[in-house]
């Protein structure tokens, strides 16, 4: 089983602008950690990584109404470093699953 990235930067683009409250972006990587925490087990199936992914992409969706209430939102920057983190991770762990088709889920 391999284990992920150690030296990578979780969502770095977000939790260095003030704009994204560092409470709710480490909500989107606990999120993320989840992900992680299944393919360090060792799982392969595309099926079951996708139904992963969905979770955390519908986690983070209902994280919305959170940023808005704390003055920020899901948009461009937040959007790409989440897109950007997925990518990584996938490509870490030579995971054969599209980067858009993995968030598909998204409404941000």
């Amino acid at each position: 089983m391999k284990a992920f990235d150690p030296q990578y930067p979780w969502l770095d683009e977000m939790y260095q602008d003030a704009y994204y409250p560092d409470f709710l972006v480490d909500k989107i990587k606990n999120e993320l950690q989840k992900v992680v925490d299944l393919l360090e087990s060792g799982e392969t199936d595309v099926e079951a990584i996708q139904e992963q992914l969905d979770k955390m992409v519908c986690a983070v969706n209902d994280l919305q109404e959170e940023f808005e209430e704390n003055d920020s939102e899901i948009e461009t920057v937040a959007r790409d470093c989440i897109g950007t983190t997925v990518g990584y991770i996938l490509d870490w762990f030579d995971i054969p699953i599209d980067r858009e088709e993995a968030i598909r889920e998204r409404d941000w």
